[in-house]
């Protein structure tokens, strides 16, 4: 398998479409290497990327097939509920776990990117809330990588980007109209030289792109490359393991899934708000059956036993309220506006 010694990445999130347009509008119709894209896009519905791009990039996009070639010039977009990965010389598409609850994952993607092209991989972090994209934009830098990020000033919401501020120096901090340009240029420097890597990290890197490609976590590895946590994955409820990528923390459980602290916070907190109101349907349950129970005694001429019945449906009434006032006020610690700037 030829192994591919150059690449660009990009990950976007909300607010990344109009982003990643003007990023493909302005890329060299002469591009000779290849362009990867992850959006964080619905796993139930089509996407309809591939076309938005084509109608303003000079390259052919596509949605690429698993174990496809990598052409140069050709711009591939990651497909709905598969991860986009770089294999050698080939594409990968893949259903490995969920990162942050997403798939496809854009640090997945970039880890791949560093993993495969070392220093000749160039990741560029566009538009999104939270901070998918800043774990594998690290270890792009890692090992010798090129980072881009858009300015958050002019992102329609500036988490990523300022997430990948916070934790990465940037190579180039600018505008989404002008990287298209940018990124042609850089794609006909020569390679830059590689960075040294530990063999510490080479194994973990090496460990989760496999993951992300399917392979079981635990088999990987995983679970002795970090420090085990009393913290449980939202997703599966296994142990997770904290795994530290320079100053950022993430966690890793035996299967796969992976989180930033606040997309594990995140998680947790709208499973608690799930609960509650599993609580809240129990207890209205109740009050429909006691309620119920309690009229037809009533009308059966048994006031006694009917009461008995009917206070019990008013006491679970009471507890309801309160689960109610509890989810509600949950829902409302647990919303931000989700990386969106304020209008004020």
């Amino acid at each position: 398998m030829s192994k591919l010694h150059r690449c660009i990445v990009i990950g976007a999130s909300a607010g990344g479409v109009e982003a990643l347009k003007q990023v493909a509008a302005g890329l060299p119709g002469d591009l000779a290497v290849p362009v990867f894209v992850v959006l964080h896009i619905s796993p139930w519905s089509p996407s309809l990327l591939t076309e938005i791009l084509g109608n303003v990039c000079p390259l052919p996009v596509c949605c690429p097939q698993d174990g496809e070639e990598i052409r140069g010039g050709a711009v591939y977009v990651a497909s709905p509920d598969h991860h986009l990965l770089i294999e050698g010389g080939k594409v990968g598409v893949k259903r490995g776990p969920k990162e942050n609850g997403f798939r496809p994952s854009i640090d997945a993607l970039f880890r791949s990117a560093a993993y495969t092209c070392g220093a000749g991989a160039v990741g560029v972090v566009l538009s999104g809330a939270l901070h998918d994209g800043t774990s594998g934009l690290w270890s792009i830098k890692q090992l010798g990588g090129t980072a881009v990020v858009q300015h958050p000033d002019e992102a329609q919401f500036d988490s990523m980007p300022l997430s990948a501020l916070e934790y990465v120096a940037p190579d180039y901090l600018l505008p989404a109209s002008e990287m298209g340009t940018l990124l042609g240029r850089l794609a006909a420097e020569p390679l830059p030289a590689p960075a040294p890597i530990g063999p510490d990290a080479e194994k973990l890197l090496a460990a989760e792109v496999a993951v992300a490609a399917g392979e079981v976590a635990i088999r990987q590895g995983i679970m002795e490359m970090g420090t085990l946590t009393p913290f449980t994955c939202p997703e599966c409820h296994g142990t997770l393991t904290r795994i530290g990528d320079g100053p950022l923390s993430r966690f890793r459980c035996h299967t796969g899934h992976a989180y930033t602290d606040s997309a594990l916070l995140a998680a947790v907190m709208d499973s608690t708000g799930e609960m509650i109101w599993q609580v809240v349907r129990s207890l209205e349950e109740g009050i429909m059956l006691l309620s119920g129970r309690g009229t037809s005694l009533k009308e059966a001429g048994d006031p006694v036993r009917a009461e008995i019945f009917l206070s019990r449906a008013r006491l679970l009434e009471q507890q309801s309220k309160t689960f109610q006032k509890a989810a509600v006020e949950h829902g409302r610690t647990g919303t931000d506006n989700g990386g969106q700037k304020s209008e004020s």
